[in-house]
């Protein structure tokens, strides 16, 4: 077999394994508005509710809500991508979770607001603050439930991705190489070179400053300490309380380089270290 369709076979391979992959997501988030939707409609009226003697299945208002949740549907995957690659790329916390939500909430209060408004003027009705405003508590609230439905396990992938499956291509004289963040003990500058530390004690020249290691790397793992060194935090070994409040660390991994050996946190950063360590 030539090294062309070498090449050509893994592009084909991967592409499956993509392709399916992403098919797998689409259907799972399908079957998710579906049973969501015929949950919502069998609860609008006494006439949907299932054993009742006057039941019928509630096929307008199903498909209403096949349409409402489509839509929602739309507006977080747009949103979701986008934060996927702003921030759930980097760092998957609290914190940027929270905004993920609050925004698509918003974006979805924008589409519904004039949608509920032209939809009741078509209907020949006349507009009443009361119910639009009932009406979108009750759209957010589907649409907050049925986001975490959809996107819990999305999110929890990114979240394991970011913590162990990132890494880090180093060049430097001609020669490539590749460090998952898992291998990394910490990186320190000294003469102006940033070297990679490894968990073995292996030191490798990058062609980076740390401040751009400090924009690259997950800081759910790195913390800069100082100006001249970035750790990871399963190298830290000890933290001892010291004089004004400082503190000082000691990492695992060692090779020979008095500042590295004993790391001092001043008083200053000691509270978002502590906060990053815990």
């Amino acid at each position: 077999m030539s090294i062309s369709q070498a090449i050509k076979n893994a592009i084909t391979t991967v592409s499956l394994r993509f392709n399916r992959s992403s098919l797998l997501r689409w259907f799972q988030k399908l079957i998710v508005f579906i049973v969501f939707s015929l949950i919502l409609s069998h609860l609008s009226s006494p006439e949907s509710f299932p054993g009742g003697k006057s039941y019928r299945f509630p096929i307008e208002g199903f498909l209403s809500t096949i349409i409402l949740c489509v839509l929602i549907g739309i507006i977080a995957e747009l949103n979701f991508l986008f934060y996927k690659k702003k921030n759930f790329s980097k760092k998957v916390e609290i914190a940027s979770i929270s905004w993920f939500m609050a925004s698509t909430l918003g974006y979805i209060t924008v589409m519904y607001i004039p949608l509920a408004i032209v939809l009741n003027k078509m209907a020949g009705g006349e507009i009443e603050f009361y119910y639009l405003l009932i009406g979108l508590l009750i759209t957010l609230l589907v649409s907050f439930i049925l986001i975490g439905l959809a996107y819990s396990l999305d999110i929890y992938n990114l979240h394991k991705l970011s913590l162990k499956g990132i890494a880090i291509t180093i060049e430097n004289g001609g020669k490539i190489t590749k460090l998952t963040y898992e291998n990394i003990a910490y990186f320190y500058s000294e003469h102006k070179i940033v070297y990679a530390v490894k968990n073995d004690g292996l030191a490798i020249a990058t062609n980076f400053t740390l401040n751009d290691l400090e924009e690259k790397v997950n800081d759910q793992l790195f913390f800069r300490v100082n100006r001249q060194i970035i750790i990871h935090k399963d190298s830290v070994d000890q933290i001892e309380k010291i004089a004004n409040g400082r503190l000082r660390i000691r990492l695992k991994t060692s090779i020979g380089n008095d500042a590295i050996a004993e790391i001092h946190i001043s008083r200053y950063k000691r509270k978002s270290f502590m906060a990053w360590f815990q």
